[in-house]
């Protein structure tokens, strides 16, 4: 099924890309809470989030570099963004240890393609790395789609050299994207015809057969779409973008909803809510009635500093 653009008017590129940035940083900071004891799903469903500031973790770290990257440059210089991770990176910010051995072997001069090659005995990482990360350079790109697959590849390559890994951030870049069109040409999308879309744009491979999938498990229960797709336990974009995928289309017009059916799942949940999240605000946005709630991007932890060069003004 071929993506079919209506017609849209101008959008606003970077105002797209920061709704998707804040709906991936409040659910990795939210979803990140739910690894603490007394945490309570039923509270945040009644309105009652968890008290005092929420910290992300490195799902946020990474999606700001990709975003810095576009605004400095408009597409991805892989070398530029490479060095940008490995300088800006906190192993405190729960990295995965491989991941911290690429970018530490990056920071210390070895050059990306041989460091992101060699990972896990030559195959290359296909974790949930690159999907978690990409969801704004998606809303970015929401007039181009083949832009939004090329430089989600460009994104994924510089950590994720395995299939896979790639595929899994080609499909939530793909997912923002079209989320973010659907918002500007104001044109409501169903569930199926969201991710027959999706798929359209994906090589052949496990985690787009977790998505096709996905796609026939679409008004099922949020348990039963877990059991099926996974949750993200084994952190890799085979058991996490299929059912973050499902969930953001489920859920695509309420925020809220989609990132508690992602905490419902249980497992890998920070990184579910940042992939569902990101998708989702690239279609609601942050001040609509059923958008990314003003108590929750208060209580999400300030974006980086480095990041304040935005300029965040043209919301």
């Amino acid at each position: 099924m071929r993506w079919k653009w209506r017609s849209a008017p101008a959008i606003d590129r970077v105002a797209l890309m920061l709704d998707s940035l804040d709906g991936l940083s409040v659910g990795d900071a939210l979803g990140a809470q739910f690894f603490i004891m007394g945490r309570s799903l039923s509270g945040l469903r009644a309105g009652n989030p968890p008290l005092g500031q929420w910290d992300w973790t490195d799902d946020t770290e990474m999606a700001c570099s990709v975003v810095a990257e576009l605004q400095r440059r408009q597409q991805i210089d892989q070398d530029r963004l490479a060095a940008g991770f490995a300088r800006r990176f906190s192993p405190e910010r729960d990295y995965g240890h491989a991941t911290v051995t690429t970018l530490r072997r990056i920071r210390d001069g070895k050059p990306w393609r041989e460091t992101a090659s060699a990972a896990f005995e030559g195959q290359g990482s296909c974790g949930n790395g690159a999907a978690m990360r990409v969801a704004p350079l998606g809303a970015y790109y929401a007039d181009d789609p083949q832009r939004a697959v090329a430089e989600a590849i460009r994104s994924a390559q510089v950590t994720h050299m395995n299939p896979d890994g790639v595929t899994g951030a080609v499909a939530v870049a793909v997912a923002a994207a079209q989320a973010a069109h659907a918002r500007s040409a104001q044109t409501p999308t169903a569930p199926t015809e969201f991710l027959s879309c999706v798929l359209d744009r994906l090589e052949p491979g496990e985690t787009t057969q977790g998505i096709h999938r996905a796609r026939t498990l679409l008004g099922t229960t949020i348990a039963e779409a877990a059991h099926e797709l996974g949750n993200g336990s084994r952190v890799k974009a085979q058991d996490t973008v299929p059912f973050a995928l499902w969930a953001a289309a489920t859920h695509l017009d309420n925020y809220p909803a989609a990132i508690a059916a992602c905490i419902e799942a249980d497992g890998d949940i920070d990184t579910t809510c940042a992939i569902t999240g990101g998708i989702v605000a690239a279609y609601t946005g942050t001040a609509t009635e059923n958008g990314v709630p003003q108590n929750w991007l208060a209580a999400r932890e300030p974006l980086p500093s480095w990041l304040t060069m935005i300029d965040r003004s043209r919301r």
